[in-house]
């Protein structure tokens, strides 16, 4: 009896995964055409081996249930955010269009009448460093029960980075869209654009091209990606954006964003963010329990203004976790049982 080859084995194995996978007909064609071929030229099979696990993990029939339910989506935004009052209303305005528009979209299912993707203004959150746009888009896609991917836009300097690379080219890859769809298996994700206002000049027209047909309802529902080669439904994935300006975003982009502008916290804002939202979640991912560390209530005031003013909250969470990675080396190093911050000794915890 003759023995199956290691190379008879890997093809048939590639086959067995297109049979056993839910891919489009005419993608599944294509795919199976070109596991034929490998029969007769092998080299490829590498290049077909990566493309084929790659279009079987993408989540064509996969996506969440949408919670529906807007006071549940307030309780989040208030446990995650204080303050941000106009901020949260207006996002909450723009969940309940969203509600209203995935009701209505079931019930004409429902009685089998053709539905197209949910078709709202896309977000774009505008403030200065730490005012809180990247947890509050987290936040949105928990509001919604949706999975969440992060796309950082900071010196983009290539539209393939985004768009994917033609497999006739050497190290080709799928671009950060597909990959967000892998990586959340949800064709509904969150999927954060985040700071677009810092993507490298010399390629900012070209990125934002993509931009441009990502963000049109018209154009997203058939999304190509060119390693992939084939179009994908883009149309109910939530895209938010963020910015800290909006100066160098392409007027075709903003004409397809709604600008939501993140005001800077008050002192009294950043010190309640300070003890009841950022110390207890710093206290707690640095392996300290509530009977470790303590800080007296009149010590907030230098820890938000170590360095004077910041208009966000990203400089007082490095305070916080200068001063308990100090606290958790003294008991670690057996020198205290427990740390009590005070203003006699924040000296001795500051990282400043």
């Amino acid at each position: 009896m003759d023995s199956v080859s290691p190379l008879d084995s890997q093809i048939e194995k590639l086959s067995v995964k297109l049979r056993s996978s839910k891919l489009p007909p005419t993608l599944l064609e294509k795919a199976e055409s070109m596991v034929a071929l490998l029969r007769s030229d092998s080299s490829k099979i590498d290049s077909v081996a990566n493309y084929i696990n790659l279009i079987t993990q993408l989540p064509f029939d996969k996506q969440t249930t949408d919670n529906l339910d807007l006071k549940m989506a307030k309780q989040i935004l208030d446990k995650n955010h204080y303050g941000l009052e106009p901020v949260k209303e207006r996002i909450l305005e723009y969940l309940s269009s969203l509600i209203l528009q995935k009701q209505s979209f079931d019930s004409a299912q429902d009685k089998n009448a053709s539905g197209q993707g949910l078709r709202a203004p896309i977000l774009c959150l505008v403030g200065l460093v730490g005012t809180g746009k990247t947890t509050l888009a987290y936040s949105i896609a928990e509001a919604l029960g949706r999975k969440f991917e992060r796309i950082p836009f900071g010196g983009m300097g290539d539209s393939k980075v985004l768009r994917g690379q033609s497999r006739t080219l050497a190290d080709a890859e799928p671009g950060l869209i597909i990959k967000s769809l892998v990586a959340t298996q949800s064709a509904n994700p969150v999927i954060l654009l985040d700071e677009l206002d810092r993507i490298t000049e010399s390629t900012r027209a070209d990125v934002m091209g993509v931009l441009v047909e990502l963000l049109d309802p018209e154009q997203n529902k058939a999304f190509l990606d060119h390693y992939i080669d084939y179009p994908f439904d883009l149309s109910n994935v939530l895209f938010i954006a963020t910015a800290n300006n909006t100066t160098n975003i392409a007027t075709a982009v903003l004409d397809r964003l709604e600008v939501v502008q993140m005001p800077s916290y008050t002192d009294t804002e950043k010190m309640e963010i300070a003890k009841n939202y950022l110390f207890p979640k710093i206290r707690t991912a640095t392996g300290l329990t509530q009977a470790q560390i303590t800080i007296a209530p009149d010590v907030w005031a230098n820890v938000i203004r170590p360095l004077g003013y910041d208009p966000g909250t990203r400089g007082i969470e490095r305070v916080i976790e200068g001063v308990c990675r100090k606290a958790a080396k003294l008991i670690v190093d057996g020198k205290v049982q427990n740390v009590a911050v005070t203003n006699e000794n924040l000296k001795d915890f500051l990282q400043i």
